[in-house]
């Protein structure tokens, strides 16, 4: 099916919430810039990416509130299940290592609220903090090219993917036109492809393609397992029942979870005063003279102002 792209992002006309993937867009960052020095020689290209990406979202969104969330750990559940989660994936560049606690005083220096738990997923917390949103009215937006999160879209949650060049908030067409399913089907679709990303393997001989075309003759995993005997291939029928177990497994596998508890408040994710100083001397320090020119000049701080509030 076809998406018309959008001319424009809309306007919010209400709370307009914007949940930002951390570890993401550093990555994206850092691999999008290759080499940026700090005048002490310190490795500066996945802050400079990260700030002006973020920044860029912040004026094409114009969110009311935002969140960045960092992975800290994988959750224990999901490698009891399958013990090579996410095992294939390489350790994180040093040069980009060290850049992370930068970025996150940049996040606190600009008042922007930032979140982790030892043991836990980004995704997990950004779901959990699209479904409290959604819950008090509000829209939310997740910034994300992960493919994860197309199971969560739905009116008054939609996707702003960074590798699409029309700039368009993503609902259920476009994730239809992605995948060849609706967002509520995308559990199961992921469940049958398996996600080579996350080391989780999916149905032998099931491809893209093959997973969309089979949800919609039979709508869900349950119904392709009650009406199995009406699939003509038998290499494909056989395949799919050996791989049931491993199915069933990659369920739970990709499905995020939307119900943790914990976590910053959603009236407190309104951006607060920034540390006008602090940044000053941060832009300095990294060498980012543009960013540094287009402070502002410090202004006094008002008695007890606690600069919003910041994790």
């Amino acid at each position: 099916m076809s998406v018309e792209p959008m001319s424009a992002i809309p306007e919010p006309t209400g709370p307009r919430l914007l949940l930002v993937d951390g570890h993401a867009y550093a990555y994206r960052a850092f691999f999008a810039i290759r080499s940026l020095l700090s005048p002490d020689g310190a490795p500066t290209n996945a802050i400079y990416g990260f700030i002006k990406m973020l920044e860029k979202m912040r004026a094409t969104l114009k969110p009311t509130h935002l969140l960045v969330a960092w992975d800290a750990g994988l959750a224990a559940q999901r490698v009891a299940q399958l013990p090579g989660y996410k095992a294939n994936r390489p350790s994180t560049p040093e040069p980009l290592e060290v850049q992370f606690p930068q970025i996150q005083q940049w996040l606190v220096d600009k008042g922007y609220a930032h979140w982790s738990v030892e043991g836990t997923e980004a995704d997990d917390w950004l779901a959990t903090y699209a479904v409290r949103a959604q819950t008090r009215g509000w829209e939310t937006v997740l910034a994300s090219a992960d493919k994860d999160f197309m199971q969560l879209v739905q009116p008054g949650i939609s996707l702003f993917n960074p590798g699409d060049k029309q700039e368009r908030l993503w609902g259920p067409p476009e994730v239809e036109a992605k995948t060849g399913v609706r967002p509520h089907q995308v559990v199961d679709w992921l469940s049958l492809v398996g996600d080579t990303a996350d080391n989780i393997p999916g149905a032998p001989g099931i491809g893209p393609k093959t997973a969309a075309d089979l949800l919609k003759r039979f709508e869900n995993v349950d119904g392709i397992y009650l009406r199995l005997g009406e699939i003509k291939s038998e290499i494909q029928r056989n395949n799919l029942q050996q791989a049931e177990a491993d199915v069933r497994r990659n369920q739970e596998m990709v499905r995020l979870w939307s119900h943790l508890e914990g976590g910053p408040d959603l009236g407190s994710l309104t951006p607060g005063r920034s540390k006008t100083e602090a940044l000053r001397e941060s832009y300095r320090r990294w060498g980012f003279k543009s960013m540094l020119a287009e402070l502002k000049p410090a202004e006094p701080t008002p008695p007890g102002d606690g600069q919003g509030t910041l994790w």
